[in-house]
């Protein structure tokens, strides 16, 4: 089957594709709002550190668990435990889930495209109308949310179906650099608005959200631990089956370590960037407007999609075309990530079809994918952020906890709040007990890892790893559902050492 296999055309080509995999709403969209809910640099320094600890290694498992195996999710897994052959499958239903809202999102970001565009050609009086009014109407008129929602999944299948190197591999050739370019420029006109250096504090000095009062009180450290651990899987394409599916197009050749590092740390760089590029001007146009500082609303789809797009209006007639420079640029991200989890759920099917002798069928099959996913994407387009209904009013709970608030949370909840930590969690222990971080090691080998890595994989494999996600486990609970705090911590430790007793005591999978 591997000859038959797609596979990348170079290492530049995989890189730019599992960077753009990395970089995707959860950069320019989730990053800037969840760290204004998180505290700013409270919430920064948390997700660094997770980053080192906890993302590299999870990224460098995946990566080496999808070039070992040279299969899709669900059949690596299988392949090497057949104790945790289930953990793919859980890779597998969360990028489907994602995708739900996603490419609701990303049919967002095609209106308000569409949207400077008009602006930009008659004016911003040709759509007289302050952002939140403008969401608001978007919101309510679902119809219209739903077609540029099928327009969005349309593009990415158009991409998928291209192929690994002739598809996916072209597309971010052109997009990432493009998503660069068009970042910084963001960033300069972001930073030359007047009180910027406002929002630049809140992200980088310490405590500086809380006694300038954007947030209420400062956040306990396991809800930024939960929030920052949900946002490190979400953004770098983590326990999604996105990254190991990537890695299953890798040459044995390839440093997965050095890989590794270089797409944690340009995903690091471009979701700081993004920050810079948001929060200052959404800092600099409340204060301009007249809006106490410790009322400017930076967290939500509201800080994309509507106090980003008054700073587009109230910037003049140049607004509507860095309105349209920003929103291409979320687009892009949008798509790059987009294509990754197509990709993903994808690829069990087509692994499958290879199997049997047929090698012509990934048209058909990501035409299937991508029907199943605008049938759950058109619920949650029609929902409109809990503006026409909610699972909460279909249920008649007048006062729901946040995962009933709307589709996109209800989705959100179950993928990137349970299935990609608890995923996390059991593919550390599956490594770290139930076989040996030699499974992972020997196939790193191929790159020559230093001694220092090796020990420093085995350590947080085996112990910082499985920890570390049953807190971000908590969190992500206590966010979600709500209740007493120690309800979570409770169920999250118990599940955490069911699962490593269940690792000694099962009999062990074949090696």
């Amino acid at each position: 089957m591997e000859n038959n296999r797609s596979s990348w055309g170079s290492n530049l080509g995989f890189l730019l594709a599992a960077i753009g995999s990395a970089v995707g709403l959860g950069n320019i969209w989730g990053f800037p709002y969840k760290m204004g809910k998180s505290g700013g640099f409270t919430f920064l320094l948390v997700y660094l550190l997770l980053a080192v600890f906890v993302g590299m290694i999870i990224m460098v498992s995946e990566l080496a668990i999808g070039r070992k195996t040279k299969l899709s999710p669900i059949d690596a897994y299988k392949k090497v435990s057949a104790k945790f052959a289930w953990i793919g499958w859980m890779a597998t239903i969360a990028p489907f889930l994602i995708m739900s809202f996603y490419s609701v999102l990303g049919g967002y970001c095609l209106q308000y495209i569409a949207l400077n565009m008009t602006k930009l050609s008659f004016g911003n009086g040709a759509v007289a109308m302050s952002g939140s009014e403008i969401f608001g109407a978007m919101l309510t008129t679902p119809l219209g949310c739903v077609v540029f929602t099928a327009l969005f999944i349309f593009l990415c299948m158009a991409i998928v179906q291209g192929g690994v190197s002739s598809g996916i591999e072209k597309f971010n050739k052109i997009g990432m650099p493009a998503l660069f370019v068009m970042l910084l420029i963001i960033i300069v006109r972001s930073l030359t608005l007047p009180n910027a250096v406002e929002g630049l504090k809140f992200m980088f000095v310490p405590g500086y959200a809380v006694k300038a009062q954007f947030i209420e009180k400062a956040p306990n450290l396991i809800t930024v631990l939960g929030t920052a651990g949900g946002q490190m899987f979400f953004s770098l394409s983590l326990a999604m089956g996105a990254i190991l599916t990537y890695g299953s197009y890798l040459s044995k050749e390839e440093n997965l370590v050095r890989n590794s590092v270089i797409i944690v740390i340009s995903d690091t760089l471009i979701a700081i960037m993004a920050g810079i590029a948001v929060i200052p001007a959404a800092v600099a146009n409340g204060i301009a407007n007249g809006t106490p500082v410790g009322q400017i609303k930076l967290s939500g789809p509201n800080l994309l999609f509507v106090t980003l797009q008054d700073v587009f209006s109230n910037m003049g007639s140049l607004g509507p075309l860095f309105g349209v420079i920003f929103y291409a640029l979320v687009l892009i991200a949008a798509i790059s990530s987009a294509i990754s989890l197509m990709e993903a759920i994808a690829a069990h099917w087509i692994d499958m079809d290879i199997q049997k002798g047929e090698n012509d069928t990934r048209k058909q099959r990501v035409l299937t994918v991508s029907l199943l996913i605008l049938f759950e994407a058109v619920i949650v387009a029609w929902d409109g952020l809990g503006s026409n209904f909610s699972p909460a009013s279909l249920l008649g709970i007048s006062d729901p906890p946040t995962f009933l608030d709307c589709f996109l949370d209800f989705m959100d909840c179950w993928s990137e709040g349970i299935a990609m930590p608890l995923g996390a969690m059991l593919m550390a222990l599956m490594i770290g007990w139930e076989k040996s971080p030699e499974l992972v090691l020997d196939e790193v080998a191929h790159g020559d890892p230093s001694e220092g890595f090796k020990k420093f994989y085995r350590i947080c494999i085996k112990f910082v790893v499985p920890v570390v996600m049953a807190f971000v486990l908590a969190g992500q609970m206590i966010d979600f559902f709500g209740g007493p705090q120690i309800v979570w911590y409770i169920v999250s430790v118990v599940a955490l050492v069911v699962f490593f007793c269940l690792s000694f005591f099962q009999p062990h999978a074949e090696k």
